[in-house]
């Protein structure tokens, strides 16, 4: 049985926390399964009801635990995840963590000026622009803002988008290849317009991240926007090395 060391600069709850969370993942605690109350953690790891209420609350933020009112705390299943950030492009993510997902256009790919905003590197140009909204079984959990660097993409207003992922796209039709992406993330109030798409209330949290990517012959030649419900899905970011950072 793992001990807590009281030495540690981690805080008890969050050493708790990270021994619990290993026993389910590795199948100790499966789905399902009630955990220890309180006192026999309390007991067991010779620690305050208190801190083992704390790290109980860090496993159903992280949504791996539940309460159940006058039952227990019990495991349960761990939420669908998206590698939504990766480079192989947001319908091949969905489709690699086998989850389905039906998308459709919301504005078909037209010229409009980019307002002021200087994390977009076409801000201040007349750009393509279309809108894409993805849905996993019947709910909308992702759109897509995207915006094109016309000189790079033209005749792309007549290439259909629909169903298709972007990079792929665009190594089929402009014979480029994507080689890298940068791209920042904040939690974002829904607007009026996200907030009806992703059928949110008004001023509710979405996930938004921002992505630059870039090809081998043109730097920052698409920008995206893209609104994510995280109250449905996992969105991570695939690091070197294998790891993931969860939403």
């Amino acid at each position: 049985m793992p001990s807590l060391n009281s030495h540690s600069p981690l805080p008890l709850y969050h050493q708790l926390a990270e021994v619990l969370q290993e026993r389910i993942r590795s199948g100790e605690y499966p789905s399902g399964a009630r955990i220890p109350s309180e006192p026999e953690l309390a007991r067991t790891y010779g620690i305050g009801r208190p801190t083992v209420r704390q790290a109980t609350d860090v496993l159903v933020r992280r949504k791996l635990l539940e309460r159940r009112r006058g039952s227990g705390t019990f495991v349960i299943e761990p939420p669908e995840q998206v590698d939504l950030l990766s480079l192989a492009g947001t319908l091949a993510s969905f489709e690699k963590g086998g989850i389905r997902v039906r998308t459709s256009l919301v504005d078909r790919v037209r010229r409009q000026a980019v307002p002021p905003d200087p994390e977009n590197p076409l801000s201040g140009r007349e750009v393509f622009f279309f809108s894409r909204l993805s849905r996993v079984r019947g709910i909308p959990v992702l759109l897509e803002e995207i915006h094109l660097d016309p000189e790079i993409f033209p005749g792309i207003e007549r290439v259909s988008m629909a169903g298709r992922s972007l990079s792929k796209l665009v190594e089929d039709h402009y014979h480029m290849r994507l080689t890298s992406a940068s791209q920042n993330f904040r939690v974002a109030p829904a607007g009026p317009r996200c907030g009806e798409l992703l059928e949110r209330p008004a001023r509710s949290s979405l996930l938004l991240v921002k992505r630059t990517l870039d090809f081998e012959s043109a730097k920052a030649a698409i920008f995206t926007e893209l609104y994510c419900r995280t109250d449905q899905l996992v969105f991570s970011q695939t690091l070197q090395g294998g790891g993931t950072i969860d939403d």
